[in-house]
């Protein structure tokens, strides 16, 4: 036999060593897939000042439409109801949706009607905690109303931990609190490099609405 030219001689050997370091990471994760043998209902936090939190939320929700699963979706602070996600999952039968909010603080600027909203709010969410038929659930910009006070945050975490305990709730929007952060499965930070509005460009339809 010839001998192998030397490009084919280090590609061969690359191709090898690539199979040898494939292997051992297949090794790890097979590993760890198989330690995993527990089912639970997640919660999962998605907090910080990046753009995606209730964009990666909504994803879930198309996912679990998906597997014919059940989603509640309660929307807190968010008053429009002329969202491309609104328009397309409330026509998707399996999907509840509620627009809690009536906007932003600098939008009412009245602590008194914000904290009465919040709390008819959650009212209604503790109505879809305690529904096992609720496989999905989505707070959207729930930190918000914890962070200014309005929901009372031991219970909000009360009534998360006695939820059916198959249901997934997933909780979006910035600087959510060190202790809800410590009850979560999952959190996820979003960090904000750039953003186009900084630039003085509009919120866009199918990106941003």
């Amino acid at each position: 036999m010839p001998p192998q030219p030397e490009g084919e001689k280090a590609e061969s050997e690359r191709e090898k060593r690539y199979r040898e370091r494939m292997q051992r990471k297949k090794e790890v994760i097979d590993a760890t897939i198989a330690r995993a043998d527990k089912e639970k209902g997640l919660l999962l936090i998605l907090t910080g000042n990046g753009k995606g939190k209730s964009s990666s939320a909504f994803g879930m929700i198309a996912r679990a439409l998906g597997h014919g699963m059940r989603v509640g979706v309660a929307q807190f602070i968010k008053s429009r109801t002329d969202t491309g996600e609104e328009a397309f999952f409330r026509r998707q039968e399996n999907v509840i949706w509620h627009v809690l909010g009536e906007g932003f603080t600098w939008d009412t600027q009245d602590l008194a009607r914000d904290s009465e909203t919040a709390q008819r709010g959650w009212a209604i969410v503790q109505e879809m905690l305690r529904d096992p038929a609720l496989d999905l659930i989505v707070l959207d910009e729930l930190t918000y109303p914890i962070k200014f006070g309005w929901l009372n945050l031991s219970m909000v975490l009360n009534d998360l931990n006695n939820r059916p305990s198959m249901q997934h709730v997933v909780i979006t929007g910035r600087a959510a609190p060190d202790a809800l952060c410590e009850a979560a499965d999952t959190v996820t930070e979003m960090r904000d490099i750039k953003h186009a509005y900084r630039a003085g460009i509009q919120a866009q339809k199918g990106i941003d609405l």
